[in-house]
């Protein structure tokens, strides 16, 4: 069975909050950090800014067949919170992990802020037509255990609850990119319905551990996709044979597919998933 996404890229929260967001060629996102108490309490959340979003969700929805599952979209606060308080992208954020040790009830209220508009983008978009919600993490790989847990796992948590509580029969997916182990416990103690893994990920381990715990979900090396058709199609036939085997798996990529991908290569792709199907 297939699935279509929204992608409405993640910082629209923050832009709803009143954050300044711009994106400028070859440098990515700009944001006005947000790095005080002060700064903190400016922050207004305008959930119109997000209609186009719903807007998008209701047309897409109309239009697909009714065994397609449309699939909502939102950045974790872990990950908001990097762009919101570092300004734009960074290798490791080492900036906002100090902030977050120096000023914990600062970061404490941050993350909580940005929980709460994940919960409400996410319960519109079902509103609109979402039948299932996925969390994207991407940063949360350069965070330690305990940072891990305090920050990715436990906002998560909040999360899931909330949205199950507004709208029990809604699977949600995370996405804590880069976590390794953590998947673990992230997958146990978040309770979310299934985990995208990225391309670093065992096959075996995630077989053997995760699918235990929920579904799985991934793990093509975009990378791959990219260059090389013949190499991604042994891959992904790999991947179907290790965890395939029962209904606990979503194909999918590691993470985003790559600019310069050629549509062949995808095209290639999306046939033999459809014919591993039948």
């Amino acid at each position: 069975m297939s699935g279509a996404i929204i992608f409405s890229d993640i910082l629209v929260i923050p832009d709803a909050l009143g954050v300044k967001v711009a994106f400028e060629e070859k440098k990515g996102p700009q944001l006005v950090p947000v790095q005080t108490q002060q700064a903190l309490d400016d922050l207004q959340w305008n959930i119109e800014k997000l209609s186009p979003v719903y807007e998008a969700l209701r047309l897409t929805k109309s239009a697909l067949p009714s065994e397609t599952t449309l699939i909502g979209f939102a950045g974790a606060p872990w990950t908001l919170a990097c762009y919101v308080v570092q300004g734009g992208s960074d290798k490791d954020f080492q900036n906002v992990r100090a902030i977050a040790l120096r000023d914990p009830a600062f970061f404490s209220r941050l993350i909580s802020l940005l929980s709460d508009c994940v919960i409400k983008h996410a319960i519109e978009q079902v509103k609109a037509g979402a039948e299932m919600i996925q969390l994207f993490d991407s940063w949360s790989g350069v965070l330690s255990e305990s940072e891990f847990h305090r920050w990715v796992i436990e906002p998560t948590k909040y999360i899931v609850r909330e949205i199950k509580a507004a709208c029990p029969h809604i699977p949600i997916i995370g996405f804590p990119r880069q976590a390794g182990s953590k998947y673990k416990s992230y997958a146990k103690e978040t309770r979310v319905d299934a985990v995208n893994i990225d391309s670093s990920v065992s096959l075996e381990w995630a077989r053997d551990t995760l699918q235990e715990l929920c579904v799985v979900q991934g793990n093509l090396d975009p990378l791959v996709l990219s260059y090389d058709k013949d190499a991604t199609l042994a891959q992904a036939k790999h991947i179907i044979a290790m965890l395939a085997k029962n209904n606990r798996f979503i194909f999918n990529l590691g993470h985003g597919i790559l600019p310069h991908t050629p549509v062949e290569n995808v095209l290639a792709l999306c046939e033999l998933i459809r014919n591993s199907e039948s």
